[in-house]
């Protein structure tokens, strides 16, 4: 495990629900907090099952006190799968999407599970969280067993540099290779600009892999013990990266990328990894990783 060579804020934050389902989560967000050396805090968001303006104290108590002994359970099971730091629990009342954004002000990054295996149901907290907040984003599946290799899956735009900066991290703590994936095969989605450059196949090559370097060569120099490996393809992004993450543990893309048109949504490739991407994926903002870290 390699430390990193930047500030970070105090702590993960952990979207927690109690289910077995979340354990796989759980286990990823205090392996986190390990790694990074940070505290781990647990959030739990009650529901309330009335109208906004019913009110009964006394139920609302039996709501809350439920919510902070299984926040002491979570607390017990993150000890007992190898939390070293603080482990902090916070109990708010639903909604959990826009709690998580306010509680994340001191997190580093955003921890949360993805049961679903191939869609994630609308209005999810996976699916809504990466397009309103400006931490990272991990949304964790259970898959298994670790292959020892973390993907990052670039775009010609400006924010593939967040994505291989965190992505590079990723494998520093976790002490496995990295590979840098772009499925150049994209003209619906650049700038006009661009479109000449998918007339000539060896041009648009050449350029891509231009862009590549020039993104990837700043990480490589202060990461210079992590394995890099390089794929540009010619084919398009949701299939390549799809492809790739068969052999990942984690998948680190962008909020939005070259077509990214709407602030409050996703990129279309980014929707697409978290609905259908076989293994846990990251959804990075570009601010927090701007190229200006690598110098």
């Amino acid at each position: 495990m390699a430390a990193l060579t930047r500030a970070q804020r105090s702590n993960v934050l952990f979207g927690y629900d109690g289910t077995k389902e979340n354990d796989p989560a759980l286990r990823w967000a205090v392996e986190e907090a390990r790694l990074r050396g940070l505290d781990l805090v647990l959030c739990y968001c009650w529901h309330w099952p009335y109208p906004s303006g019913h009110a009964d104290p006394g139920v609302q108590a039996v709501f809350q006190r439920a919510g902070e002994n299984l926040l002491r359970k979570g607390a017990r099971r993150a000890r007992d799968l190898g939390a070293q730091g603080k482990v902090r629990t916070l109990l708010r009342r639903e909604p959990a999407c826009e709690t998580l954004v306010h509680e994340s002000d001191d997190a580093e990054l955003i921890v949360v599970g993805s049961h679903e295996r191939h869609r994630l149901p609308d209005g999810s907290t996976a699916m809504e969280l990466p397009a309103r907040t400006r931490r990272p984003v991990v949304a964790v599946r259970d898959t298994g067993g670790d292959r020892g290799l973390v993907v990052a899956g670039v775009d010609a735009s400006a924010h593939a540099d967040a994505t291989v900066g965190f992505a590079i991290e990723e494998a520093a703590l976790r002490d496995c290779g990295l590979r840098v994936v772009h499925g150049a095969w994209e003209p619906g989605a650049v700038p006009e600009s661009d479109l000449s450059l998918f007339t000539d196949k060896a041009r648009l090559y050449q350029a891509r892999a231009a862009m590549l370097e020039k993104t990837v060569h700043p990480w490589r120099r202060r990461y210079p013990k992590v394995r890099v490996d390089v794929s540009l393809l010619l084919e398009r992004p949701r299939e390549t990266l799809l492809d790739a993450a068969a052999h990942a543990d984690l998948l680190v893309v962008g909020d939005r990328g070259t077509g990214g048109l709407d602030p409050l949504l996703l990129g279309a490739t980014s929707s697409a990894m978290l609905h259908h991407a076989p293994c846990s994926v990251a959804i990075v903002p570009t601010p927090r990783y701007a190229a200006r870290r690598a110098a």
